[in-house]
């Protein structure tokens, strides 16, 4: 699927893991890419937790991350776990070949929580992850957040090669779960107006149900509908909470139209926001500082 990345993969393990660990990742390796069926494939990313603990963070280092970056552009793996790193890097010692789409479904068909994460982020990293689009754009459907993220966070592929429909959906979905839309690489490149006008339409059906606003949910507006969307961000400054509030003053910058706020009628701590607003183009990846955030940034 992708030798090169599994070892990557297999070289930040190596300094993480076990004697033991690391000669199970080489053999488990060398097994699958001679060729392995299904189920023993199955088997082996069964046994990779006897050897890596799921809470274990792969804490990549800065020069790793851009080593991952170098390979892979807009893969972002600092979230990663030990467990789903050595998964994928099973993954993707598989060779491709005629059955692979097989092989990989029947490995869905019995993958528990773990393993369907480690999958989606196989799939994403793939040579050739458009072949497996279907699955991919299927698992957006999930529920369980962490196995969304898997699909749609920290990774290019969804902004590169889901269409128009099924991006929009994925991003509506992020803030629908409680995913960090945020995290969805490429989103600043992908917004258009059918995005804004959706995001629009589910703050007013808030509203009208007496909801709070997904802070998210700002970050699908950019410049556009500016009729609906300029009235809906004065609304949330005037009455959201810390964390509404300054996303509302970073979508208004977005759209350009923060300059002309004189921050009169805010509090005393939305000023630091108002300033980076009226600054230029917030990036996406300023949503991951706002109030309240800062353990999502671990």
């Amino acid at each position: 699927m992708r030798p090169e990345v599994a070892e990557l993969l297999q070289a930040w393990l190596e300094e993480r893991l076990s004697d033991g660990a690391r000669a199970f990742l080489t053999t488990a390796r060398e097994e699958i890419a001679a060729g392995v069926e299904p189920r023993r494939l199955g088997m082996l990313l069964g046994l990779a937790s006897r050897h890596a603990r799921d809470r274990s963070p792969l804490a990549p280092s800065p020069e790793e991350l851009a080593a991952a970056a170098s390979l892979v552009p807009g893969w972002l793996p600092e979230r990663w776990g030990q467990l789903e790193s050595l998964r994928v890097a099973l993954l993707l010692t598989v060779p491709d070949g005629e059955g692979l789409e097989a092989t990989i479904e029947f490995l869905f068909s019995r993958a528990d929580e773990g393993e369907s994460r480690a999958l989606f982020r196989a799939l994403g990293l793939a040579s050739d992850p458009g072949r497996f689009l279907w699955r991919l754009q299927d698992g957006c459907r999930t529920n369980i957040v962490p196995v969304f993220e898997a699909i749609a966070c920290d990774t290019p592929f969804p902004a590169r090669g889901f269409d128009d429909v099924a991006w929009r959906q994925l991003c509506i979905k992020a803030v629908f779960i409680g995913a960090p839309l945020w995290r969805v690489q490429g989103l600043d490149g992908r917004l258009d107006g059918e995005l804004a006008r959706m995001a629009l339409d589910l703050v007013e059906e808030r509203r009208s149900a007496g909801r709070a606003i997904p802070a998210d949910l700002w970050l699908c507006v950019g410049g556009f509908d500016q009729d609906r969307s300029l009235p809906a961000l004065q609304a949330e400054l005037r009455d959201g909470d810390a964390e509404g509030r300054a996303a509302a003053l970073l979508a208004l910058g977005r759209a350009g139209a923060a300059r002309d706020l004189d921050g009169s009628e805010l509090g005393a701590g939305d000023a630091e926001w108002l300033r980076i607003a009226q600054e230029g183009h917030p990036a996406q990846t300023l949503w991951g500082t706002l109030p309240g955030r800062r353990a999502d940034r671990a």
